[in-house]
């Protein structure tokens, strides 16, 4: 789907981990460069080129990988698109993620340990299966470290917005040309209403809430969430309304389907 000129969100159908659900990476590009925000989980390779065909991107144009955060849903297919892009791809990534995403820590949420409760309810076939991909979880070689604030010269100008909770290195960006707020997971949508981060994936759910005043200085246009995709219709002021809540705010809140 097209959000804005030269920005697509790219809809990947998923059996995420509480049932069926669509990510959203998100392809930025100009005559010059295109950068990848995010590569959906495990196996994802094929539907991003497709989804990037579609575009009108393909692979061998691509400058820069940008992972926003250690998820598997977020670096599920990360190796897989280094190997498919030119030698020259840029891989960024803020330094409180990058052990996680190289492979020298394991990944938080993932563990087995942590995923049981979830593996002891899907079907058996779903269970072996995300099983494996929790205790093999891919590993990417971060090229550039992202820092809070940082102009990365693609596409127009491309900010860095360094918003912890969701994880430490969580980060959003916002490109300027078009005014878009790419939010990862610092922002979820639902039909396109703005909620709040979702609590129970959400390591630090005060610093997430305190990371949107970190938002509000931007001239926003359109949000595109991983989880829910774009919100358009006064985005900004969506976004106003959420920093107002309080920092237990969003405890029973739900993930976007």
């Amino acid at each position: 789907m097209i959000a804005a000129d030269g920005i697509a969100m790219l809809e990947l159908e998923a059996e995420g981990f509480g049932g069926r659900t669509t990510l959203y990476p998100t392809l930025i590009w100009d005559a010059e460069s295109a950068v990848l925000i995010d590569t959906g989980m495990p196996g994802f390779l094929p539907k991003l080129l497709a989804a990037m065909q579609e575009a009108g991107v393909p692979p061998e144009r691509l400058t820069a990988l940008i992972l926003t955060h250690q998820d598997l849903d977020h670096i599920g297919s990360a190796p897989d698109v280094i190997r498919s892009a030119p030698d020259t791809l840029q891989v960024y990534a803020h330094p409180l993620d990058k052990p996680y995403i190289e492979g020298e820590l394991p990944l938080i949420k993932t563990t087995p340990a942590a995923m049981a409760p979830i593996l002891s309810r899907l079907p058996e076939e779903a269970r072996k299966q995300l099983q494996a991909q929790c205790e093999n979880p891919p590993a990417a070689p971060i090229d550039s470290l992202l820092e809070d604030g940082q102009l990365l010269p693609y596409c127009g100008g491309i900010r860095v917005i360094h918003t912890p909770g969701h994880t430490e290195g969580h980060v959003s960006l916002y490109h300027e040309k078009s005014r878009t707020l790419i939010a990862a997971d610092a922002l979820v949508c639902a039909d396109g209403t703005l909620r709040g981060p979702i609590a129970y994936n959400t390591l630090d759910m005060e610093a997430a809430l305190q990371s949107l005043h970190k938002l509000l200085p931007y001239e926003i246009d359109r949000i595109i969430c991983y989880h829910g995709g774009l919100c358009s219709e006064d985005a900004r002021s969506q976004l106003l309304e959420l920093t107002k809540l309080s920092p237990s705010a969003g405890a029973d809140q739900q993930p976007a389907k």
